[in-house]
């Protein structure tokens, strides 16, 4: 199996969206890098738009 990722620059995201079941979302304002430390991110798909827009989403695995 060959993963492709590539790091993000976490200085450029200034939202994160957080999808959950059901269509709903939690939308989080990103102030410092710091803020990333305890989200659990490694158990879930991001979808890196920080270079377009500042966002990044995240999709807990399971949820998909």
């Amino acid at each position: 199996m060959k993963l492709s990722c590539h790091p993000i620059n976490i200085s450029r995201v200034h939202t994160l969206v957080y999808h959950l079941p059901g269509d709903e979302k939690v939308t989080i304002n990103v102030e410092s890098p710091e803020q990333f430390y305890d989200l659990g991110l490694e158990v879930a798909r991001i979808c890196d738009t920080s270079e377009v827009d500042g966002v990044l989403h995240v999709f807990p695995y399971g949820f998909c």
